[in-house]
């Protein structure tokens, strides 16, 4: 009896955990803007790690219905605008906030 109500239990709690995972949050409108921000995003930390200019492990990536804000600190000038520059090529990108700080 009590295995039966343990997999009730977790079944349940699978449930729950597997339709929160599809909500939309962070003020989107769909869920397919939701998944388009994530490639967005997951497509600009991995040309960062490629191309080895940008410290991919210093710079954080966030993308809110299109618009890209970059933020963490770099060596010099051409590190930020390289990291600038390797997101604004990226596909569903709409604008850009560049907030990382040259930190020598």
């Amino acid at each position: 009896m009590n295995i039966k109500k343990y997999m009730i239990c977790n079944t349940v709690a699978l449930l729950i955990l597997v339709s929160t995972g599809c909500a939309v949050t962070r003020d989107q409108e769909t869920v397919g803007s939701y998944i388009d921000d994530s490639v967005v995003t997951t497509t600009i930390k991995s040309k960062f790690f490629d191309d080895k200019t940008v410290d991919g492990t210093a710079v954080s990536v966030e993308t809110l219905n299109g618009t890209v804000i970059l933020s963490g600190f770099v060596k010099n000038v051409s590190q930020k605008n390289a990291a600038e520059n390797i997101a604004v090529k990226v596909k569903g990108v709409k604008s850009i906030k560049n907030e990382i700080v040259v930190r020598p």
